[in-house]
């Protein structure tokens, strides 16, 4: 027997293929079973990183709505310290900093299925002291969640406010 070499079954063309198989089917996966363990939110300890679109994903009254027709799971977060990724909605402001603002999870991907909800908004409120500029992209904020059903003019006006604490582009 020679000492030629003996192919091997298994290429570098073989291994990247294998490689992004993975990535481009595990990804996906990975997300959606850490969504289903964590059901949107992620302890960190000293705060609460909270899915948005999971947060919002629920069916509620727009007009007569209470605080119990919010899920428990949302509501136990009232006045925990969360983090919360999503776009600004600022339609009042000028150029300058912001006092107030809302945010949601997507300006283009919220409201497919009809007109947006209430509760796909969170009001964000500024602390006084702080200074908030408008970011056209997506955004961690962190502050204080308060849930509570608002109602103004006959309507629901906000389900969950947040005291804004730090802003950044992400």
């Amino acid at each position: 027997m020679t000492t030629a070499a003996i192919k091997s079954p298994v290429n570098v063309r073989m291994i990247i293929f294998a490689a992004l198989a993975v990535v481009i089917i595990g990804y996906p996966v990975y997300i959606y079973l850490h969504e289903t363990v964590t059901g949107g939110i992620t302890d960190y300890g000293s705060y609460k990183l909270v899915d948005l679109k999971a947060m919002s994903n629920f069916e509620m009254d727009q007009t007569s709505a209470t605080n119990k027709d919010v899920p428990q799971k949302w509501r136990d977060l009232d006045g925990q310290h969360v983090a919360l990724e999503g776009e600004m909605w600022a339609p009042e402001s000028a150029a300058g900093a912001l006092t107030k603002f809302d945010l949601v999870y997507s300006i283009a991907k919220c409201c497919f299925s009809g007109p947006p909800k209430v509760q796909h908004f969170v009001k964000a409120t500024v602390l006084p002291g702080k200074e908030v500029y408008y970011y056209n992209n997506l955004v961690r904020v962190v502050g204080k969640l308060h849930v509570n059903v608002v109602q103004e003019a006959g309507k629901v006006a906000s389900v969950y406010q947040v005291e804004v604490e730090s802003i950044e582009p992400k």
